[in-house]
């Protein structure tokens, strides 16, 4: 099956913003739930900004739907603070996963920030390093995070 994907910055479809904001808070619940440290209206807000200065967030979108969506911030992991930017709060409808969405993400987060001057992306991640890995990304550090091993990537944009 080939998949039609596009990605739009979240600065022009402002109407997403609650389903990303739904997303979000379904997948880190620790994070942006009650009690957690995360201010998702924050995070969103920052995202929603600008569509060409960092953070921004990109939605991906199937068939004019969002299905995924992701950001490009300045810092992200507080040992790390020299590098960024960084590809952060990826996400991925389930039924969407395994099919190619998150590594077209990765891309369009990485082009985006080719665009902006930037001459390497960064991530961390203690989840989704098969698909860092399957993407090119090298692996420079490992830490810890929150008490979760995490490693540290980099990509040329």
């Amino acid at each position: 099956m080939t998949l039609f994907l596009s990605c739009e910055p979240l600065a022009l479809r402002r109407d997403c913003i609650p389903t990303v904001r739904s997303w979000f808070v379904g997948e880190w619940p620790a994070w942006y739930g009650p009690g957690g440290p995360g201010d998702i209206d924050a995070d969103l807000r920052a995202f929603a900004a600008s569509a060409n200065a960092l953070p921004l967030g990109l939605l991906v979108l199937q068939d004019g739907q969002a299905i995924g969506a992701g950001a490009l911030k300045t810092e992200s992991i507080p040992s790390h603070r020299h590098l960024g930017p960084w590809a952060a709060a990826g996400y991925v409808l389930p039924a969407h996963r395994g099919k190619g969405v998150g590594a077209f993400l990765l891309q369009a987060l990485v082009a985006q920030a080719g665009e902006l001057g930037h001459a390497f992306v960064y991530c961390g991640t203690s989840t989704a390093q098969s698909l860092l890995e399957r993407s090119a990304w090298q692996l420079l550090d490992s830490t810890t995070l929150q008490g979760k091993p995490l490693g540290i990537y980099r990509k040329a944009a």
